[in-house]
C-alpha cells in the first residue's frame, strides 16, 4: 500500500483529472482520505459506481451532498455501457478550464490524462474496461487484481491510467472497517465472515426491516432470543437454505457466506447502509 501510494504521488504530476471510484452502497467508508493528499489541487470527478446495487434514494442524498461540497459527481453502473455516455460529458466540464489553458498556449489536441483511484473491489478496472469498450485490464471479483501501472489511451482525447486499489494505514472508525469488509474491500479470509454476516444482518434490520424475511422467506422469529436476534435469524436462513452440516447440526458458516454473497451481488435488495446525515 505504501509503495503503491508512493507510486501515485509520483504520477500524479502527468496527470490533469483525477477520477475516483466509490462503492454507492458505502461511499463514506470506501472513500480513501489519502486520495485529497495525493490528488491536491487536481481536477476531480467522483463515481458512485455500483449505483445499481444502492438505495436510489440514498445515492441521490450522496449526490447532492457531495456537489454541495463542490465536487463534480455522477452515480453509474461501470457495467451498463448507457451510464458510460455520461462521463465524456463530465470529464469535458470538469476539465473545461483545461481546455482554456491550452488553448491561450496554441495547445491543440492534448488528451486530458486522467488517473483512476479507488479502494480494493469498488469497481476501477470494471469501469475502464466498460468505457474503453474492450478488456483494456485485468478484472476480478476479488479485491487487488489490478497490481501495475496501466495508461489506456481511449482517444486522441482522453488516456487514463488505472491504478491498485489502496486502503489506507489505520481505520479510526471500526465501523468503517466492517462496510468494507460487507462490500468485500476487506478480503474474506483474514476477516470473522461468520461475525461479519451478524453485523451485517443487525444493520439490515435496521436500516430495511422485514428485507431479509421477505427475500429468504423464513419465519417470523422467536421471541425468546432478546438482544440476539441476528443469531435468530441466521439460524432461519439456514434451515430455510438447508445449510446443514454433518451431524444435523446447522452449518452457521455456509449460511453467513450466503448472506454476505447475497448482499454484494443485490439479490436481497437495492440497499446503502450508509447517509450523509448520519456520517455528519
Amino acid at each position: 500500500m505504501t509503495k503503491a501510494k508512493r507510486q501515485m504521488m509520483e504520477d500524479i504530476k502527468l496527470i490533469d483529472l483525477v477520477i475516483e471510484l466509490l462503492d454507492a452502497r458505502v461511499p463514506f467508508s470506501s472513500r480513501n482520505p489519502d486520495i485529497d493528499e495525493i490528488a491536491g489541487s487536481k481536477s476531480r470527478l467522483i463515481l458512485l459506481n455500483k449505483a445499481d446495487l444502492a438505495d436510489p434514494g440514498k445515492t441521490d442524498e450522496w449526490v447532492e451532498k457531495f456537489e454541495k461540497d463542490g465536487l463534480s459527481v455522477c452515480k453509474i453502473n461501470s457495467r451498463d455501457a448507457k451510464d458510460m455516455k455520461q462521463i465524456n460529458q463530465m470529464v469535458e466540464k470538469v476539465c473545461a478550464a483545461k481546455f482554456e489553458r491550452d488553448r491561450k498556449r496554441g495547445i491543440r489536441n492534448r488528451p486530458v490524462r486522467a488517473m483512476v483511484v479507488g479502494i480494493p473491489n469498488v469497481g476501477k478496472s470494471t469501469f475502464i474496461n466498460s468505457y474503453a469498450r474492450k478488456a483494456a485490464t485485468k478484472t476480478g471479483n476479488k479485491p487487488g487484481v489490478t497490481k501495475g501501472k496501466q495508461w489506456i489511451r481511449l482517444s486522441n482525447t482522453l488516456e487514463l491510467l488505472d491504478t491498485p486499489g489502496i486502503l489506507w494505514p489505520k481505520f479510526e472508525d471500526q465501523t468503517v472497517g466492517l462496510h468494507l469488509a460487507m462490500i468485500g474491500s476487506i478480503k474474506d479470509e483474514i476477516v470473522n465472515t461468520e461475525e461479519l454476516s451478524l453485523e451485517l444482518i443487525t444493520l439490515l434490520q435496521e436500516q430495511y426491516p422485514g428485507m431479509l424475511q421477505e427475500y429468504y422467506g423464513y419465519p417470523d422469529i422467536d421471541p425468546a432470543y432478546p438482544g440476539k436476534e441476528e443469531v435468530a435469524v441466521l439460524e432461519a436462513i439456514a434451515k430455510v437454505r438447508g445449510c446443514i452440516a454433518k451431524g444435523g447440526e446447522t452449518d452457521y458458516q455456509k449460511a453467513a457466506n450466503q448472506v454476505l454473497e447475497n448482499f454484494r451481488n443485490g439479490k436481497i435488495g437495492r440497499i446503502t447502509l450508509e447517509s450523509p446525515e448520519a456520517e455528519a
